[in-house]
């Protein structure tokens, strides 16, 4: 393990995703980040976590975002997701993820459900 200016913005990205998914997101991610085929026993689904709709993935003790709120949370989701990438270098810096924060808002064009953890990955920044 190499200690750099990138070991925070991984923290970052596992204290983001626990608040969001009200958990820690430990097996849910090492699951997700080898593109596993194995079932998620803690969220009793079938799919693997790339296929499984965000929604899934939120915390279901609180109500579900309006469709403003769908667009800065996914937003949030997906610069955590890069802040949790395996490589260390292809981690934005946290001066990146600032600037991210202050002014990424993804502009859902469907809805929130049907995006799955794996379409986020890959979603333009402006359209979702």
């Amino acid at each position: 393990m190499e200690v750099n200016e990138k070991c925070d913005v991984y923290s970052f990205g596992v204290v983001a995703m626990e608040t969001i998914m009200g958990r820690h997101p430990g097996d849910f991610f090492s699951s997700f980040l080898s593109v596993s085929s194995s079932s998620m026993s803690s969220l009793a689904l079938t799919l693997p976590p790339h296929q499984m709709s965000v929604v899934d993935v939120l915390d279901q003790r609180i109500l579900p975002p309006t469709h403003q709120e769908a667009g800065e949370l996914l937003s949030l989701v997906k610069i955590a997701f890069s802040c949790l990438n395996p490589s260390p270098h292809s981690r934005p810096t946290m001066k990146k993820v600032s600037q991210l924060l202050s002014t990424s808002k993804l502009h859902l064009s469907k809805p929130m459900r049907m995006i799955t953890c794996g379409e986020l990955l890959t979603l333009d920044p402006l359209t979702a």
